[in-house]
């Protein structure tokens, strides 16, 4: 048996999705801007796809742009409110486990001169709401943080921060990177107050190389890419009318009884967590008690979770040891953040499901990893 637990890093793409992105490739081909009869058909497909994700937020159809994913929607977001207000406003507040297309971005920012505050999180991974309050200047011009964070699965409050940023008489804009969100917590940007949102398809389920950003309608934003303004000029570049497809397909399925499918997978986690406390000593969960749905962190006492991942990739297990965007680094700077020590940190390995597992599936591999936990603390205490 197969079991995926790493559904935060990719997830699996559903067959219905495979079948419309083979469909756009061997049927609907033509390019969206060209005039004849083939392309206005794509166009009009296209147009439909945008109109039913913005439903799925309680948004405008043209508030939906599409992007080849989320770090191509965190930096055009980013950099294009940044560049459209440097002049009058270079401050930007973020936090310190930010995913790297944001940390990234902000360093390179900073070399041009932007200032950035980067917040403390807590043992829980989150921010302090009233240090947020007190980092905001007459410069401040955009809070970028994500909802869920992609590693422990904390859970940001972002309804708190966009109702304090709307009270202020200066605009602030708020980005929030909803990558690990999106279809794991029902919500509203507008309910929210959120300004900009990045969503990438891969996350549930819909091909890589597509996702889409949401601008709030009255939000303006410098872009990043200049060509044939496509996408309202916001992200030129010929369409991906594949992706789109498959996102389509994955938007759809994915937010047919939303609730069912996360109410699912709280519980695989759960069962997932209270067979590894059970079964298990000496673990330490990272995660926090009202986190995510999706990810469960845990820290295994004198392993190293590199080679307990690949001890557990020989019986056909797959899980990860943090961001897939920044695992082949030394160390977690999100774990670190959250003040664990270097053996906790080492010793952390990241499970994260979707509604394609099972029930067997987590009971199958809360027995293997107990196996191989046990065969490799037999070999360290033989040294």
């Amino acid at each position: 048996m197969e079991i995926y637990l790493d559904n935060s890093a990719t997830t699996k793409p559903y067959s219905e999705v495979i079948e419309k992105v083979v469909y756009a490739l061997s049927h609907d081909y033509a390019n969206p801007s060209s005039l004849h009869r083939k392309g206005v058909e794509v166009e009009k497909n296209i147009k439909v796809i945008r109109n039913e994700i913005a439903k799925t937020l309680g948004a405008k159809d043209k508030e939906i742009y599409f992007t080849s994913g989320g770090t191509e929607a965190n930096n055009t977001i980013i950099r294009g409110v940044v560049n459209l207000h440097k002049k009058r406003k270079n401050h930007i507040i973020s936090t310190s486990i930010e995913h790297p297309s944001v940390l990234n971005t902000l360093k390179d920012l900073e070399s041009d001169g932007c200032e950035v505050t980067y917040l403390d999180v807590d043992r829980d991974g989150k921010i302090d709401l009233e240090e947020l309050k007190k980092a905001i200047k007459p410069t401040t011009c955009l809070v970028t943080i994500m909802h869920v964070n992609n590693e422990v699965g904390s859970i940001q409050p972002i309804q708190e921060i966009g109702k304090y940023l709307k009270s202020l008489k200066d605009k602030v804009y708020l980005h929030v990177d909803a990558v690990q969100s999106y279809s794991k917590i029902n919500f509203r940007p507008s309910k929210y107050n959120i300004d900009f949102m990045s969503v990438s398809g891969h996350k549930f389920h819909g091909p890589k190389g597509i996702g889409f950003m949401y601008i709030k309608e009255s939000n303006r934003i410098k872009p990043m890419l200049t060509g044939g303004g496509q996408e309202i000029g916001i992200r030129s570049g010929t369409e991906n009318t594949p992706g789109i497809y498959g996102l389509g397909e994955a938007v759809k399925i994915i937010n047919a009884d939303l609730n069912s499918k996360i109410e699912k997978i709280s519980s695989l986690k759960n069962l997932l967590k209270e067979e590894i406390s059970k079964n298990i000593e000496d673990i330490k969960i990272n995660s926090p008690e009202d986190g995510v749905c999706h990810i469960l962190n845990i820290s295994f006492k004198d392993i190293r979770g590199e080679v307990l991942l690949h001890c557990l990739e020989q019986r056909g297990m797959y899980v990860s040891t943090g961001s897939a965007c920044s695992s082949k680094k030394k160390g977690s700077h999100v774990l670190t953040q959250m003040k664990l020590t270097n053996e906790e940190i080492e010793g952390a390995i990241r499970f994260s499901l979707s509604d394609l597992n099972t029930e067997e599936e987590v009971l199958e591999a809360v027995k293997i990893l107990k196996e191989e936990v046990e065969s490799l603390r037999k070999i360290i205490r033989r040294r």
